[in-house]
């Protein structure tokens, strides 16, 4: 049995930020490894200037490369059309039923959860750890997803120095050809930049 968690997210592209969460997940939640795990076509937005799921899977193998702890699933990627984590997690734990499986989220997020597809569902099928910043107390998260009934333990929270960087700003960084080494691991801003990435 492995404890596995799973960072979702579009990494368009991935920044020192996702790095954080998943090390302090890993960490703190005592996981054996976490997996980065881009979508295919995020459910409830449009993806702004995206290269391809190929190439942000692809920038995030780049940013995990030498660190044992983090590797890349491509499993969302390979299943065209919206990703939905409940499907997702259902299908990884038809594969590997042994597996203990922990999904991993900010505060917003998990504020967020009773508008997911099944999110009851999610909850029995994974633990749902929560990633602490300032601004989103772990009082109304545990309140807001009461109302789900969870299972109990499958809510962890985990500590998470603030940092502010996003995708977005990460985007608008190199179209104002602004530098954007130390946001992003070394090896994803060379991508970026021999492949002309996210240029407008």
């Amino acid at each position: 049995m492995a404890r596995i968690g799973i960072l979702g997210g579009t990494f368009n592209p991935p920044h020192i930020g996702h790095l954080v969460m998943a090390q302090e997940a890993h960490d703190q939640l005592g996981l054996d490894r976490v997996l980065l795990m881009p979508v295919h076509t995020p459910p409830h937005k449009e993806l702004a200037h995206d290269p391809g799921a190929d190439v942000r899977a692809e920038l995030c193998r780049l940013a995990v490369a030498g660190d044992p702890r983090l590797a890349v699933s491509t499993f969302e990627v390979e299943r065209p059309g919206p990703s939905y984590t409940v499907q997702t997690l259902r299908a990884l734990t038809a594969a590997r039923p042994d597996d203990e499986l922990t999904f991993i989220v900010g505060g917003d997020m998990a504020h967020s959860l009773p508008t997911w597809r099944e999110p009851g569902e999610l909850l029995r099928l994974a633990t749902l750890a929560v990633a602490e910043r300032a601004g989103v107390h772990r009082e109304d998260i545990a309140e807001r997803l009461r109302e789900l009934d969870p299972p109990e333990g499958s809510v962890r929270f985990f500590a998470m120095p603030r940092i502010d960087v996003s995708s977005s700003d990460i985007r608008q960084r190199i179209a104002a050809g602004r530098p954007i080494r130390h946001l992003v691991p070394a090896e994803v801003a060379a991508y970026v930049d021999a492949h002309g990435l996210y240029r407008l």
